[in-house]
């Protein structure tokens, strides 16, 4: 898949496509829904087909403090959409200029100009153009005259709860791991960057990877996890700790993580990604060190239970 960044990118090559756009945050199974679609309609054009997405959430700029946490990085959102098997993404700066863009003149600009669209695959509750007035009903009447047709891809639905971000990210926020798992198709990852922390682990001989995330992504409900955590290229069972360090006083809330079974040097600095298995427990605090090791311990012990043989390497 090509990834082009920006407005100045446009207009594409001369060659049409089947374009879909949204934010699709965490890329659950509704927005695969959309893609599949999307590389559908363009397959049976013998087109390409184009998505086209954002470096923030609209509502950043939009009603600043009330966007919400995000569940993906664009780096993973970007390799997730690959897989879906989408031929161009182009990621686009939400700007308060971007915002105020007529809807007419996106489907003009953006849509048939930019990307050469001959057809629009949208989730059935897309909305664009300044002030959300466009939808894909108006897309339609707006496209006609320019080539354009557009259909909307109905909600995805399952166990009678609706497929949304929204959805997955008030489960997460819950410590529920369950819910966001049916509704993405997969486990919750987040991605951050080892650095260095007081290093009381290592004093009570469960020496912590300490996660640097992006600021806007959101973090699991507090408590202790059992998952896997990928380094290198690698995969090793992780307890994970989201939580305050209660018992030392309180601190920020973070993620720390200790690798069963890894040996290496050390790894500040380096990229690790934390995959969520399972909510253990609550982050507690203990009266003494000797039961916080033995907690540990023990949460050592169900993660080596939890995470097969054939999930690490």
């Amino acid at each position: 898949m090509q990834i082009i960044h920006g407005v100045d990118a446009l207009p594409l090559s001369e060659e049409p496509s089947v374009v879909t756009v949204g934010f699709f945050d965490g890329v659950h199974l509704g927005h695969r829904s959309v893609f599949e679609t999307t590389v559908e309609r363009a397959h049976d054009r013998g087109i390409r087909s184009v998505g086209v997405t954002f470096d923030r959430h609209p509502r950043e700029i939009l009603t600043p403090g009330s966007e919400p946490r995000l569940l993906t990085t664009v780096d993973r959102k970007a390799a997730l959409i690959e897989a879906c098997g989408l031929d161009v993404l182009l990621v686009l700066g939400f700007t308060s200029e971007f915002s105020r863009i007529p809807a007419e003149d996106f489907v003009r600009d953006m849509l048939v100009g930019g990307v050469h669209a001959r057809h629009a695959a949208m989730g059935e509750n897309f909305t664009f153009g300044h002030k959300a007035v466009g939808t894909v009903t108006t897309l339609s009447a707006m496209g006609a005259p320019l080539g354009l047709t557009a259909e909307g891809v109905p909600l995805l639905e399952l166990d009678g709860r609706i497929v949304s971000s929204s959805s997955v990210r008030d489960a997460l926020a819950a410590g529920d791991l369950a819910w966001p798992a049916r509704a993405l198709g997969r486990r919750f990852v987040l991605d951050g960057e080892v650095v260095s922390g007081h290093g009381r682990g290592k004093g009570l001989g469960y020496p912590t990877a300490n996660l640097r995330t992006w600021p806007r992504l959101l973090l699991p409900g507090q408590g202790i996890y059992a998952g896997v955590a990928e380094l290198r290229g690698r995969r090793y069972r992780a307890a994970i700790d989201v939580g305050t360090n209660p018992t030392f006083g309180v601190e920020p809330l973070h993620v720390e993580a200790f690798l069963l079974d890894y040996e290496g040097e050390d790894i500040g600095g380096e990229p690790l990604a934390i995959e969520f298995w399972e909510r253990l427990r609550d982050e507690e605090r203990y009266d003494s060190v000797d039961e916080l090791v033995a907690a540990i311990a023990s949460d050592v012990d169900r993660t080596r239970s939890i995470v097969s043989d054939a999930s690490v390497d």
